[in-house]
């Protein structure tokens, strides 16, 4: 490969034409005057400027206009470092569960948990539910295997069962609320918007 690829792309073409030339007139084309370049490892500097051409070439061609995102900010930039935003991400995005080290997989649960426990019926469930969540946050911060640091808190049992008690006393509220405004609304005539004339 030469230095410039310019000029080798032009001897390329003048030896091309050379032999083409010498065979229209029915001579046996010198091979040795056309032999190329023995070929040698590119540098690293090759590499570089060869992919440097290719993307200025595609945006040239318009190959990176109208791209998904351009001119939006990028996602997840919060200011705060996570060495295991990459996986993280995957994870939500991909809507994974069970996978990955028990620091990104538990960090998850806790930002759902309030959920899952809000679907269930008895407090007893409900206090299961945070022992059982407790219990593999403890287990996970005696691990020995290596992986990311479990930095997710424990809750408190019996104040999640209070907090459990009171959304679904608030829940129990709204629904009474709303089927005493629909009650009202059916026993109450409704006005015509149209007047009758005589």
């Amino acid at each position: 490969m030469s230095e410039d690829p310019q000029r080798a792309a032009w001897q390329y073409r003048l030896d091309r034409l050379a032999r083409e030339e010498a065979i229209a007139r029915g001579e046996e084309p010198d091979v040795a005057d056309m032999a190329p370049e023995p070929a040698r490892p590119s540098t690293q500097a090759e590499r570089s400027a060869y992919v440097e051409n290719a993307i200025q070439q595609a945006i040239r061609r318009g190959e990176f206009d109208n791209l998904p995102g351009a001119g939006k900010p990028l996602e997840g930039l919060t200011g705060q470092h996570d060495p295991d935003w990459w996986i993280r991400r995957k994870i939500e995005r991909e809507q994974l569960s069970g996978l990955g080290p028990p620091a990104l997989t538990l960090r998850v649960e806790n930002a759902e948990l309030e959920d899952r426990l809000d679907r269930m019926h008895r407090e007893s469930e409900v206090r299961e539910a945070v022992e059982d969540f407790n219990r593999r946050v403890i287990e996970a911060r005696r691990q020995l295997l290596g992986g990311p640091p479990v930095v997710t808190p424990t809750r408190d049992a019996g104040g999640e069962v209070r907090a459990w008690r009171e959304r679904r006393e608030a829940r129990q509220r709204q629904v009474t609320e709303a089927r005493e405004q629909l009650e009202h609304e059916q026993r109450t005539p409704r006005a015509r918007w149209w007047r009758r004339r005589d």
